[in-house]
């Protein structure tokens, strides 16, 4: 008989072979059993070698690969294959080129498991670095654990969301817009909400935004969000994506919802935006889409 699976692990991959054997070693390397866990692959297109190097796996994780052809950047709809695929009522994303902790799958586990109703886990991320050989000098893709381990005793290359934290606290669940803050390098999903919600939004068809879109969606659906550090990743240095997008994809966002919070988005450091909802006593989104229902505005 087959052992139920606690976790679905989503991986969206292009073109980063190197990257991404990264990332499967540390799976390889997880406290929590191989028998507990998939790992679902969700290639946008590549042409590297990517299936060969997945179906190497296959003796030591339980993994399944799924193709799409390349027809431009689409990773969310590779995300949503992973997401109508997963087995487990836990769906964890991880990047390829992010190597998690060897407890970091079972962190996320633990963490829905412990909680009422849905949950939104965001894991620790080290080695966000704007210079990557500087970066490449501090990690050590094949040891997670005793780069976690240096990083964090010399305080270098902490998770960029860390003054966030700082300033706000890590009550995620009070805070008025913690979805901001949701990136798919390392999350995790109830996979049945994900779906409810209506999974990624693949109009999304350049780099930014569509983790955030989806927490968003999460969030007004009652998920309590988490900060989980003991789900903690590194993120390997490499060439970063075309960022210049996402500015246009904020836009998409802010008019898609059209509340006075996702108006922020575009035009505001999306660390601050907390602080100006504050500031500006704005309603939560739900509170002001009551009133507009409530007026017979909308």
């Amino acid at each position: 008989m087959t052992t139920p699976q606690r976790c679905s692990v989503i991986v969206p991959t292009y073109n980063r072979i190197t990257l991404l054997r990264h990332t499967l070693d540390s799976f390889i390397r997880q406290d929590l059993p191989a028998d507990d866990f998939e790992v679902i692959v969700c290639d946008d297109g590549s042409n590297d070698g990517t299936e060969a190097l997945v179906a190497g796996y296959h003796d030591r994780l339980r993994i399944r690969y799924f193709f799409q052809e390349d027809e431009g950047f689409r990773v969310a709809q590779a995300r949503n294959l992973g997401l109508r695929a997963a087995r487990a009522p836990v769906s964890v994303f991880v990047d390829s080129g992010v190597v998690l902790g060897s407890g970091a799958l079972a962190a996320h586990c633990a963490a829905h498991e412990g909680t009422a109703g849905p949950a939104a886990v965001i894991g620790y991320v080290w080695g966000f670095a704007d210079d990557i050989r500087a970066a490449a000098d501090r990690i050590d893709p094949a040891d997670p654990d005793g780069t976690i381990e240096r990083l964090s005793r010399d305080d270098t290359l902490p998770d960029v969301r860390e003054w966030y934290y700082h300033r706000y606290g890590e009550r995620l669940w009070e805070l008025a817009a913690p979805w901001l803050i949701f990136w798919t390098c390392n999350v995790s999903v109830n996979t049945a909400q994900a779906h409810a919600v209506g999974m990624f939004d693949e109009a999304y068809r350049s780099w930014g935004g569509e983790d955030v879109d989806l927490a968003y969606r999460l969030h007004r659906g009652g998920a309590r969000f988490l900060l989980s550090r003991d789900a903690v990743a590194v993120h390997c240095p490499h060439p970063k994506e075309d960022t210049r997008s996402a500015k246009a994809n904020h836009h998409y966002f802010a008019a898609k919802y059209d509340t006075p919070i996702t108006r922020l988005r575009p035009d505001h450091d999306i660390f601050l935006i907390e602080q100006e909802i504050r500031d500006r006593g704005l309603p939560s989104c739900s509170e002001y889409l009551a009133r507009l229902t409530s007026t017979g505005a909308r």
